[in-house]
């Protein structure tokens, strides 16, 4: 057990520390806890999303086109959102090629950006064989030089090309994903050659003065639903600054930051997040920026939380398994365990903790599974044990009954009897030893029989004599009468083994005596070996009985106990009192009779 305790132990702690295999399946359990609990929580109000959805992109044929539009589309959009004072408008959209086709459609959306210094826009970190130096691009991308920092590290990005560079108050939007592929993280800075490249959020953090965590990215705290967060389609804001009486609040969007992007599902961006497998990046965006803006983020739990509560599980079963406890029953608070630590993890996640539990909980249930496993094998070997044990001293029908009552050593009232074989001698002059050793084989088969038939227990054989009982190990109110009827049987098997030998006119017979009494009964013996018994002066008794049947002339004798609790069941005929060993009285005998 402290094996495989051990084992467990160490293989649980390798995947906490170093290899997180379970990572993703663990991240899967806290993604649902983390739904069930945004979906509770309502949206920052003061971060509103001007989508472009599928009604958008319909209604906005006739007058711009197929999308992508044309640039003063937006530039519309800028002024009428500017003129309601918002705290920022933030743009979810690449603006990296100048539209070689409509260049006074950039012209005046480049007018109507230079007008505002509270416009953000995205960039998009890549790889590239030319990239730029970090001095020559820090002063209009907002590198933030650190110490030491590498003047020539290389800078490759994709920035809002279409806007002069004095209007590139810009940020990277580049997606971030765990390894199984879900974002759950967004990225605050890239860290090259000791220089920050800022995320967007990031730089609309640090811009409007918000705390930004000194981290490569944040892991993201939820509100709502996907594609439940406020959302204004951009057609109909669009159509509503066209008209000369606008219909719309006059400060809708005062105060407060404007995401601008794609929603529609045909343009493509769509992520999976513990949202939802569709979440639209834009509300990606703006959940990073809600998270800066409130100081509000979630974090994982130390390595040391769940490693404790595996070890402690793993102590409480150890000692369950250790002493014995009822499988069921520690099964049963290991599982009650398992949901409270569920329940912890799933109101961690509300604020903002998350807890993974998978390594601990199958490491816990593991090794429950494994030490239920050898306990049940073990016992299996000692019921089987148990089982060619008492098979030797009752039928085997009763064995199971017997194991499953449990065997124990007590103090009960038993009826013994004693059968000694009498001129076996004579029997066996004229046979060889092979012969007499099944001829007495047989008779103890015929005897056992009879035995077991009147529900006794075969105690054991003593040379040639038999010792058995009643009352034990199983409950038997009648086991003086069932004794009695076992030995008036068993004297009736005589007459037919004597039959089967051919052998009626020798004098073989049977001495068969009982005594009812007190006895300890149970298993008893040394730790090697133990045998199922009975001990005391009933058992003594019983036996100096069976001896005095020769001196009596009788086959059956039965002590004046056994006679009275048989009651009226038999006739029983008084033989007599004898002097017995070790009794300073002398004992009355009695022959019993089956009745006419």
């Amino acid at each position: 057990m402290r094996l495989l305790a051990a084992a467990v132990l160490a293989v649980a702690a390798l995947e906490l520390f170093f290899l997180h295999s379970l990572k993703p399946l663990d991240n899967r359990v806290l993604d649902a806890f983390v739904r069930h609990q945004a979906a509770a929580l309502a949206p920052d109000p003061d971060i509103v999303f001007v989508s472009i959805d599928d009604p958008s992109l319909a209604r906005m044929t006739e007058v711009a086109g197929r999308f992508p539009w044309p640039r003063e589309v937006y530039a519309t959009l800028i002024e009428g959102l500017a003129a309601q004072q918002p705290r920022a408008i933030v743009f979810d959209i690449l603006f990296s090629d100048p539209d070689q086709y409509r260049p006074q459609s950039d012209q005046a959306f480049i007018d109507a950006a230079s007008r505002y210094e509270n416009i953000y826009y995205p960039m998009v970190r890549i790889e590239s064989k030319k990239p730029a130096r970090a001095a020559d691009v820090a002063a209009v991308l907002g590198l933030t030089r650190r110490p030491n920092a590498d003047p020539d590290a290389p800078i490759a990005v994709i920035p809002p090309l279409v806007l002069p560079v004095k209007l590139w108050r810009t940020g990277t939007i580049n997606f971030l994903a765990d390894g199984d592929g879900v974002s759950r993280r967004y990225y605050l800075r890239h860290r090259v050659g000791g220089w920050d490249i800022p995320s967007l959020p990031a730089r609309v953090a640090m811009d409007l003065g918000y705390p930004l965590p000194d981290e490569d990215d944040i892991i993201l705290a939820w509100r709502g639903t996907a594609g439940g967060l406020p959302h204004v389609s951009f057609a109909e804001l669009y159509e509503d600054f066209e008209r000369s009486q606008r219909k719309r609040p006059p400060d809708e969007f005062r105060g407060k930051i404007v995401v601008i992007g794609a929603l529609a599902e045909g343009l493509g961006d769509l992520r999976v997040t513990p949202l939802s497998q569709t979440q639209p990046g834009p509300e990606i965006l703006g959940t990073a920026i809600e998270n800066l803006k409130n100081d509000r983020h979630m974090r994982y739990a130390p390595a040391w939380w769940p490693a404790s509560i595996g070890f402690a599980l793993l102590c409480f079963l150890f000692f369950a398994f250790s002493k014995g406890f009822d499988v069921r029953a520690s099964g049963a608070v290991l599982g009650a365990a398992t949901i409270l630590l569920l329940g912890t993890s799933w109101f961690l996640a509300g604020r903002l903790v998350l807890l993974p539990l998978l390594t601990p909980l199958a490491a816990a249930w593991t090794f429950y599974a494994a030490a239920a496993l050898s306990e049940y094998l073990r016992e299996r070997r000692q019921r089987q044990a148990a089982v060619a044990m008492f098979s030797r001293f009752v039928n085997p029908h009763v064995v199971s009954l017997l194991l499953d009552q449990g065997v124990q050593t007590a103090r009960r009232e038993v009826t013994l009897l004693f059968s000694d074989i009498r001129g076996f001698t004579t029997l066996s002059e004229t046979r060889s030893p092979e012969e007499v050793v099944d001829l007495i084989n047989r008779y103890f088969s015929l005897q056992v029989e009879v035995i077991w038939r009147h529900g006794g227990t075969l105690d054991k054989y003593i040379g040639d004599c038999i010792m058995a009982m009643w009352g034990a190990p199983l409950d038997n109110p009648g086991h003086a009468k069932s004794a009695v009827a076992c030995a008036l049987d068993m004297a009736d098997t005589l007459q037919v083994f004597k039959k089967e030998l051919g052998a009626e006119h020798l004098e073989f017979d049977v001495g068969i005596g009982l005594h009812s009494g007190p006895a300890v009964v149970g298993l008893i013996g040394s730790e090697k070996r133990r045998e199922y018994t009975a001990i005391g002066d009933t058992v003594n008794l019983a036996s100096r009985i069976e001896g005095l049947t020769k001196d009596a002339r009788r086959r059956i004798l039965v002590s004046k106990d056994t006679a009275e609790l048989c009651g009226s069941a038999f006739e029983f005929v008084s033989c007599g009192t004898f002097p017995v060993k070790g009794r300073a009285q002398p004992v009355e005998l009695f022959e019993p009779k089956r009745k006419a």
